[in-house]
């Protein structure tokens, strides 16, 4: 694979413009292909055992959005501006539980493994859930699908800022608000998708006045 064309001193320099937008310039629109470069980094995102625990809904309706602000504090400025607004869902125990027909489905179907290897798998699997990381509520399993999920957003809005486009997560909003909005509006199956966060992408209105306040690299990392 070559890489070459892209520099380190280019992935830092997006690092360092990246800001959470509160803003967008609603003037200007992410190009389709662009938004579906930035969504194709989050299909090719990794996630545990590879089961692409999530969803994700691009919310373009303007009275969709308009019905997402009152359950939504933290994102009415940006349903108005920002080119796109992502809602990114994950699954819930039905779907995650490691006897699952979804799980089954990813093992037999997407993956195509061999049925010895669908036992192990299985068996891993279960070990994992059970034992390794005690996933033994329907909101430990759910959280642990939001882990996921979340590697997906840093994903989209890293590749999203190496293509000079801004963003801005959003988790300010009553989930049980939203999720209820979800199902009546949106056609979400709640039993089975729960809400981890918004995050919008468009084109930055004004320029920050500040850079970026970080702690020192040392005091954050540390080597054995």
């Amino acid at each position: 694979m070559d890489t070459s064309k892209t520099t380190k001193e280019q992935i830092i320099n997006a690092f360092q413009s990246r800001h959470a937008t509160k803003e967008f310039d609603a003037s200007q629109i992410v190009a389709s292909e662009d938004m579906n470069f930035i969504l194709e980094t989050a299909h090719l995102s990794p996630s545990s055992f590879g089961f692409e625990p999530w969803h994700f809904i691009v919310v373009q309706d303007k009275e969709l959005r308009e019905l997402l602000k009152p359950v939504a504090w933290g994102a009415p400025l940006k349903l108005d501006t920002a080119s796109h607004f992502v809602l990114g869902l994950s699954m819930k125990a039905p779907m995650t539980k490691w006897d699952s027909d979804y799980i089954m489905h990813m093992m037999k179907d997407v993956k195509q493994l061999p049925e010895d290897v669908i036992e192990m798998y299985s068996k891993f699997y279960r070990e994992f859930q059970e034992r390794d990381f005690a996933l033994d509520t329907d909101k430990k399993l759910f959280d642990w699908a939001s882990k996921q999920t979340y590697i997906a957003l840093g994903n989209m809005m890293t590749s999203a800022a190496l293509i000079g486009i801004d963003s801005c997560p959003i988790e300010g909003f009553h989930q049980e608000k939203a999720e209820a909005l979800l199902k009546e509006k949106f056609g979400v199956d709640t039993d089975k998708y729960g809400l981890s966060y918004m995050v919008a992408f468009g084109y930055r209105k004004e320029t920050p006045a500040h850079g970026k306040s970080r702690r020192n690299i040392d005091s954050i990392v540390t080597w054995k």
